[in-house]
């Protein structure tokens, strides 16, 4: 489902609200979103789950086509 998906879905089932007002509604939350994982907070929606930054520390890793090792720098996921 992509973002479009979503807002023709609630558009569907919210009838007042006209397509560019649910886009706004929807582009507000997804925005509120993005800036609490860049400021490091977690994000809970009760009954769907949760999202957060972790940080992964640097570990070796393989190649899958030539399986030759490789170093896989700290990053966050």
């Amino acid at each position: 489902m992509t973002k479009n998906d979503l807002i023709k879905k609630l558009q569907e089932e919210l009838k007042s609200y006209s397509l560019q007002d649910v886009a706004c509604i929807v582009n507000i939350i997804f925005d509120s979103m993005t800036d609490a994982i860049k400021r490091g907070e977690r994000i809970e929606l009760r009954g769907f789950g949760s999202f957060e930054v972790r940080e992964r520390k640097p570990r070796m890793g393989r190649n899958p086509k030539s399986g030759a090792e490789v170093k896989l720098e700290e990053r966050k996921v």
